[in-house]
């Protein structure tokens, strides 16, 4: 019997609000120019970002009044809801399942706080049964989307046979401050962007793709590359303006690692899925990992429509890998807090 962990499913959403690059840096701009007297140099982000359109949960009129905790978790708990069940229905459906089929939940969000958690809240609407196991996790940011999916195959593969469902939400415009004149509020402001993803996974015979190896690699003494910080006014972004030439030196040996681990090299690898946390970021990632800038084509289109919406981003950039046809062996990458890379490699079915 074929117990290998199968991807069995994927959708991914977005709020209904869109918000363009040039109406996001003409607000930026009226909201702290007058206040922050870096703000013009820094406002090339907004054109140098490789970004034309972000979605959101609220209009762009919602982020020009000042927000506090409650108002902050209260859309946000609107908002991941409705993703949460959008996708979810979605990859159930195209899966030709139904919540009750469903053994367990694997939920990541990093921008959010919901107790009850999201699953339990959306438990009725979706039908989940009473003994469904709920594996809710925060703080992965957007390494979320990789290191959530090996948490979701890794218990599909303890139990062949059960189906795990696993959804990424993260609401990352909800923590945009007017407070903050800071350098990192402000690239945060021109990057960041909502969405959400969710995927079926099961061991055995049949899928879409094989989830075939797994693994991290946490970087010591780089806590304050990314994170947030909390006050009473809700999540502050910390981001540190080393990322990328960290990420062009440390990436490459790190994914290395992991590969090895696995019994892989990089040469093993047709096609690295990477996370497009930013355009500096992407050229960090070409750079480190020595490939070609051609074959970041789905990054680049991800990051220009949607923005890095943390987690879910790289899942939306295996949505369109899978749409032209996964080749054999292919290598999903993201970073987050940690600072850390997660890896996991997929084949392709058949």
């Amino acid at each position: 019997m074929n117990h290998t962990v199968k991807l069995l499913s994927l959708a991914c959403a977005a709020p209904d609000h869109i918000i363009t690059q040039a109406d996001a840096a003409e607000t930026s701009a009226r909201l702290f120019s007058s206040r922050l007297k870096d703000f013009a140099h820094l406002a090339p982000v907004f054109d140098n970002a490789g970004i034309r359109t972000r979605h959101a949960a609220r209009p762009l009129s919602w982020f020009t009044e000042p927000h506090g905790w409650q108002d902050r978790m209260q859309a946000h708990g609107e908002e991941a809801r409705n993703l949460f069940q959008k996708t979810a229905s979605q990859a159930l459906a195209q899966a030709g399942l139904k919540g009750a089929d469903v053994d367990c939940i694997v939920t990541v969000s990093s921008t959010g706080i919901a107790t009850p958690s999201l699953d339990a809240q959306l438990a009725g609407a979706m039908g989940f049964r009473a003994d469904v196991e709920r594996v809710p996790v925060f703080g992965l940011g957007c390494a979320a989307g990789v290191s959530g999916l090996a948490v979701a195959a890794r218990l599909a593969r303890a139990r062949p046979g059960a189906t795990v469902l696993f959804v990424s939400i993260e609401l990352c415009t909800l923590a945009f401050r007017l407070d903050e004149l800071t350098r990192a509020n402000i690239i945060a402001t021109a990057l960041f962007g909502d969405g959400a993803a969710a995927c079926v996974l099961r061991a055995g015979p049949e899928g879409i793709a094989e989830v075939e190896s797994t693994g991290e690699h946490l970087f010591p003494d780089t806590l304050g590359i990314m994170g947030w910080k909390i006050d009473d006014s809700g999540f502050g972004i910390v981001l540190a303006q080393s990322l990328p030439p960290f990420t062009e030196k440390e990436l490459g040996p790190a994914v290395d690692g992991i590969l090895a681990r696995n019994g892989l090299a990089r040469g093993d690898i047709d096609r690295f899925i990477c996370h497009p946390g930013g355009a500096r970021v992407l050229a960090a990632l070409q750079t480190a990992l020595a490939i070609d800038p051609a074959s970041l084509d789905h990054e680049r289109a991800v990051l220009s429509e949607y923005g890095n919406m943390s987690s879910p981003t790289v899942l939306f950039v295996l949505e369109r890998v899978l749409r032209d046809g996964l080749p054999n062996r292919a290598a999903m990458i993201a970073m987050g807090p940690g600072f850390a890379a997660s890896c996991v490699t997929l084949r392709r079915v058949g």
